[in-house]
C-alpha cells in the first residue's frame, strides 16, 4: 500500500455490524437484483427486511461508485449472500476501498458476464456451485475484515493502541454519517460504556420513540443497534474535566469535517499520537492537503476516499 510518505495517514472503509450478516446461498429467484443504483424508481423498499431479502433472492446485484467509491451497499450485498457486480471496480484508486477484496469483486464481474445470458432457470448445478463458492469467499472476507468490530480493531492496530481501555469518541454534527456511525458502533461493541460518544449519537441506540425510517437511507443497517445503557449520561456532565484529567486513553473525532469539539482542550492534555481524526467524506469534499496538515502536527488520520 502506498502510505503517501506518512506513517500516520491510513485508508479506512465503511463496515457492517455483525448482526446484519446473514449470508446463506439458497432460494435464489433472480440472476440480477432489480435494485439499480441511481435509478430512483427501483428504490421500492421501505424497511430493512424487504431490502435485504431483495439481495438474498438474487445471485448478483449491481453496485458502483456514486459520491465516493465506498458505499454501504457493497457490504449489504455481500452480507446477504449476494455477489456484487461492480463494472468499474478496476478504476478504483489503490488506497480507496483498500480493505475490500477487489480481486474477488473482479471475479464477480467475470462470473456475471459468464452467466448473464443464460437465465436463472438454465443455471446448472456447477454454475450454482461456482457462484456459491465466490459468495462464501466474499462473506468470509467480510466477517474477518469488514465488520464494525474489525474496523475498530484495525484502527487500534494501525495506531498502536491495542492496549487502550477507555475511548472518547467526539462528534460535531450528530446527524447520520455512515463512516462515523459504523466506526462508533465498532468501538461501542468492543468497549461498551468505556467508549463514550459525546455528544450522544441517538440513532445508533435502540429507542422506542425514535423514527429511524425518517433518517438518511431510511436508517437501514446503521441505526437501532445498541442498548441505551451502553451510554453513561454521567460522563456527559464531566466531559471537560475528564479530558483535563486524561480519563481516556484515546480521543477519536468521528468526522473532523463536521466538527471538532474541545479540540483546543484535547490538544493541551493529550499527545497528538493519542488523537485520531476520521474523514468519511465523498470525493472532492476535502483535499490531501487538509489531511496532511493534521498528519504533520502528529495526529493520526483515517480517510475513506484516499
Amino acid at each position: 500500500m502506498n502510505m503517501l510518505n506518512s506513517e500516520r495517514l491510513f485508508p479506512i472503509t465503511f463496515s457492517i455490524p455483525e448482526c446484519k450478516i446473514s449470508g446463506g446461498f439458497s432460494n435464489k429467484t433472480k440472476l440480477l437484483s432489480s435494485l439499480i443504483p441511481g435509478v430512483r424508481q427501483t428504490y421500492i423498499y421501505n424497511n430493512e427486511t424487504d431490502y435485504y431479502n431483495e439481495y438474498k433472492q438474487s445471485y448478483f446485484a449491481i453496485t458502483t461508485k456514486k459520491g465516493g467509491w465506498d458505499c454501504l451497499r457493497h457490504y449489504e450485498i455481500i452480507a446477504n449472500g449476494c455477489i456484487p457486480f461492480f463494472p468499474n471496480i478496476k478504476q478504483c484508486p489503490p488506497n480507496t476501498m483498500y480493505l475490500l477484496p477487489k480481486n474477488l469483486l473482479v471475479e464477480g464481474n467475470l462470473l456475471y458476464a459468464k452467466y448473464n445470458n443464460i437465465g436463472i432457470h438454465n443455471m446448472s448445478d456447477d454454475a450454482v456451485d461456482e457462484c456459491k463458492q465466490l459468495s462464501n469467499k466474499l462473506l468470509e472476507h467480510l466477517q474477518n475484515n469488514l465488520t464494525t468490530r474489525k474496523m475498530a480493531e484495525y484502527i487500534l492496530n494501525k495506531t498502536k493502541h491495542e492496549s487502550a481501555n477507555k475511548i472518547l469518541f467526539l462528534s460535531g454534527d450528530t446527524s447520520p454519517d455512515y463512516l462515523r456511525c459504523l466506526t462508533l458502533h465498532g468501538f461501542k461493541t468492543l468497549f461498551e460504556e468505556n467508549c463514550h460518544d459525546y455528544p450522544i449519537i441517538p440513532h445508533i441506540y435502540k429507542l422506542s420513540n425514535f423514527n429511524y425510517n425518517a433518517l438518511y437511507g431510511k436508517g437501514i443497517t446503521y441505526t437501532n443497534l445498541l442498548e441505551r445503557t451502553t451510554h453513561n449520561d454521567e460522563y456527559d456532565k464531566t466531559i471537560e474535566q475528564d479530558i483535563m484529567n486524561h480519563k481516556y486513553d484515546l480521543v477519536i473525532y468521528g468526522s473532523y469535517h463536521r466538527g471538532t469539539p474541545y479540540l483546543d482542550l484535547v490538544s493541551r492534555h493529550y499527545e497528538q499520537s493519542n488523537v485520531i481524526f476520521i474523514c468519511g467524506e465523498d470525493i472532492g469534499t476535502c483535499t490531501h492537503h487538509s489531511h496532511m496538515e493534521l498528519v504533520n502536527k502528529g495526529f493520526n488520520v483515517f480517510v475513506r476516499e484516499l
